[in-house]
């Protein structure tokens, strides 16, 4: 069971929440302290496990019927092992919002309200984000954007323009990514009579959109950086060459999207590796 837990938890995608967190909270002016070890420890794990086991057990049936499940790209565990799934989800998740909540201020506390409420409504009954084609884009966004944020206000500092746009740069990122992993389920969501972008717009449509949502992030990059930093700006390069190949893809081979997936999967750690040494010289030289 702990285990399977653990697999719920996407653990080859923690990074994709701690590490915005982390790094906009030294960023912001933050230093090693117990807020951020906190905060890192909870958007790695806890985080984690709450956005993707809830989901594992409101999919279950579409899961089913999806062939890239039961891997590293999801969990498949039997209905008998929901009830203690959700239990961890938020025996995990509540220590940790509690002291958060009392150590931030009035903003902070708010972007951690949205960022929970973002998770929670994803998958949970009768919200269910995640079926409302565009919205469900959006709050998978708000998922790894939002620790980001939090991790900026909580370290006590102003959102100026320039930082707008970065955020909104990732939002756009984490949009076009949803929406790239969205076009490989069309067949299994509509099996199982789920909804996406992808279902609604098409896969042809949708890679399209993920492919301008890429471009226009590094364009804001550009915009909202000055000095050394701009040439995070490149960083879109590698996603936009992953999606290259699947121009024409048509619903019928939407699976075959999965190797773009797979990949982008491995580019996330290319460019956070990367996107780090540049901080590091940035931080050294400037």
């Amino acid at each position: 069971m702990i285990r399977g837990i653990v697999a719920s938890s996407r653990p080859i995608s923690w990074v994709n929440t701690a590490y915005p967190f982390a790094a906009a909270y030294l960023l912001a002016g933050g230093g090693v302290d117990w807020r951020f070890v906190l905060g890192t420890v909870f958007f790695l794990f806890p985080y984690n496990l709450l956005m993707y086991g809830i989901n594992d057990v409101f999919d279950y049936e579409s899961d089913l019927r999806n062939p890239r499940k039961g891997g590293i790209e999801g969990a498949l565990l039997s209905r008998q092992s929901h009830k203690a799934l959700l239990i961890a989800c938020v025996a995990c998740a509540v220590p940790f919002l509690v002291v958060l909540a009392a150590a931030g201020s009035l903003v902070a506390n708010l972007v951690l309200a949205v960022s929970i409420f973002a998770v929670l409504a994803y998958s949970a009954p009768r919200l269910r984000f995640k079926e409302r084609p565009g919205l469900d884009s959006l709050t998978s966004a708000v998922h790894f954007v939002s620790p980001a944020v939090y991790g900026w206000v909580l370290a006590g500092a102003s959102v100026q323009p320039g930082q707008w746009l970065v955020f909104g740069a990732f939002l756009l990122w984490g949009m076009a990514s949803h929406a790239l992993g969205a076009i490989q389920d069309i067949i299994p969501d509509r099996q199982g009579g789920l909804s996406s972008i992808a279902t609604a717009l098409s896969a042809r449509t949708t890679i399209w959109l993920v492919l301008a949502g890429y471009v226009l992030a590094g364009v804001l990059v550009v915009a909202g950086v000055q000095g050394i930093g701009r040439w995070s700006s490149l960083l879109a390069l590698p996603y936009v060459l992953n999606v290259l190949p699947h121009l024409g893809v048509s619903d019928a081979s939407s699976g075959t999207v999965n190797r773009g997936w797979k990949r982008f999967l491995w580019i996330n750690y290319l460019c956070g590796f990367l996107l780090t040494m540049l901080l590091i010289f940035s931080a050294l030289f400037t």
